[in-house]
């Protein structure tokens, strides 16, 4: 019993470290200049994206991409009337920062 207490704790400290470490690389990125976990700001609240992408496959890889290369001038925008700039992390930070806004509840 002790053996999964121990378990359970470790697992659980390195989940709350890896959500730091991507609301951190959010910060670092500058995104949450635009956004905030729960309310919206210039752009929609971060719970917000995982409930409206949260049945869709790919949803990760896709809006990666999204956030890559920002809006293009002249397509429909989806959250409002700001546009997203393009964002200058690397494709694998913006994943991180996705994968933790997908777990959002």
């Amino acid at each position: 019993m002790r053996k999964i207490a121990i378990a359970a704790v470790t697992l659980a400290t390195l989940f709350s470290q890896a959500v730091v470490a991507d609301q951190t690389l959010a910060m670092r990125s500058g995104c949450m200049g635009c956004h905030k976990t729960d309310a919206k700001l210039v752009g929609p609240a971060f719970k917000d994206v995982a409930a409206k992408y949260a049945s869709e496959a790919g949803a990760v890889d896709r809006l990666a991409a999204k956030v890559k290369a920002g809006s293009t001038p002249g397509e429909p925008l989806v959250w409002g009337a700001a546009a997203m700039p393009p964002s200058p992390a690397s494709l694998d930070d913006i994943k991180g920062v996705i994968t933790w806004v997908m777990g959002l509840k």
